[in-house]
């Protein structure tokens, strides 16, 4: 009996057209709502709905198991269903951009790099802020465009062409200048920093070309980019993070001490240390559902450069 051959998916083909209006229904759907409603909405979607059939749940309790292997099968299933509606929340908080503004502005800013980045801010000097995929990263950039600091970014596209064409927008909506991952895009927020400016990267994403830095305890390749650009640019290096409280609402916006400049590895390694220090205490605020270790790519690249 011949084998049906699995249809290829298509960027851009009809399958992400119809993934986009539903998207964009649901999204439009949940703006009418009040702001608790909206929230707690959009958090059980994800996680009751989308999570299990695109195969988050099962990605996230994969990495826990990897990063915690004595964790029972339960608790990696509770924690990956918080994971998949901090994530249904932090995606409807950041598309109410002027909503997610005002709520920021009354919120309380705090850290060992606040002083560092006023300060510079008033001199007219760069800053990088570098943070994760936690609790909602847009809270602190929103608390800062709110108090009329202007912060760039780069952000990495969608493979869904349809609904990056509205992600990439409402990116712009927040704060300009933002720029594209890629050659042209670093180029450009290098040139933005370097004139006086602030931006904001995410590291914590795998990157074939990266560095292997433990992560959570596990090797995870890291590109060392935040801290490259900081020390051409002579910036801060200044990591924050916006973690979401108990109502599952309002945010603890904290910039931490910068780090200082040296060996662009070590750099990150601090970086990284500062990050897991925040999953450790927030685990189910942490974007699970990345592919960030891929150990058997990692082991694949391993044999082959040991070679025959």
């Amino acid at each position: 009996m011949a084998k049906t051959k699995k249809r290829k998916h298509i960027p851009g083909g009809w399958q992400d057209w119809m993934t986009d209006r539903v998207l964009r229904g649901a999204i439009w759907c949940a703006l009418r709502l009040p702001l608790r409603a909206r929230l707690w909405l959009m958090g059980r979607l994800i996680r009751h709905v989308v999570a299990p059939l695109a195969g988050y749940r099962d990605r996230a309790m994969d990495n826990l198991a990897h990063v915690w292997p004595e964790m029972g099968v339960l608790d990696r299933r509770r924690l990956a269903d918080l994971v998949a509606d901090n994530a249904g929340r932090t995606m409807i908080d950041n598309y109410d951009v002027k909503g997610l503004m005002q709520r920021m502005a009354k919120a309380a800013i705090r850290g060992d790099g606040l002083t560092a980045v006023e300060q510079a801010r008033a001199e007219g000097s760069p800053v990088l802020f570098v943070t994760g995929h936690f609790g909602n990263f847009e809270a602190p950039r929103a608390a800062l465009v709110a108090r009329g600091y202007q912060i760039g970014g780069l952000y990495r596209p969608m493979s869904n062409p349809f609904f990056n064409a509205h992600y990439a927008a409402n990116m712009h909506a927040l704060s300009d200048p933002v720029f594209e991952q890629g050659r042209r895009g670093t180029m450009g927020l290098i040139r933005h920093i370097r004139e006086g400016g602030m931006g904001v990267l995410l590291f914590d994403v795998y990157d074939s070309a990266g560095v292997p830095i433990d992560f959570m305890g596990k090797p995870a390749p890291t590109l060392t980019s935040a801290a490259d650009i900081a020390l051409k640019t002579g910036a801060l290096l200044v990591p924050f993070f916006g973690i979401r409280k108990e109502d599952g609402i309002s945010f603890d916006v904290v910039f931490e001490e910068p780090v200082a400049h040296g060996d662009p590895v070590e750099m990150m390694r601090e970086v990284t240390s500062r990050l897991e220090a925040r999953i450790h205490a927030h685990p189910e605020q942490w974007f699970w559902i990345h592919r960030r270790w891929k150990p058997k790519r990692q082991r694949k690249r391993a044999a082959a450069k040991m070679g025959p």
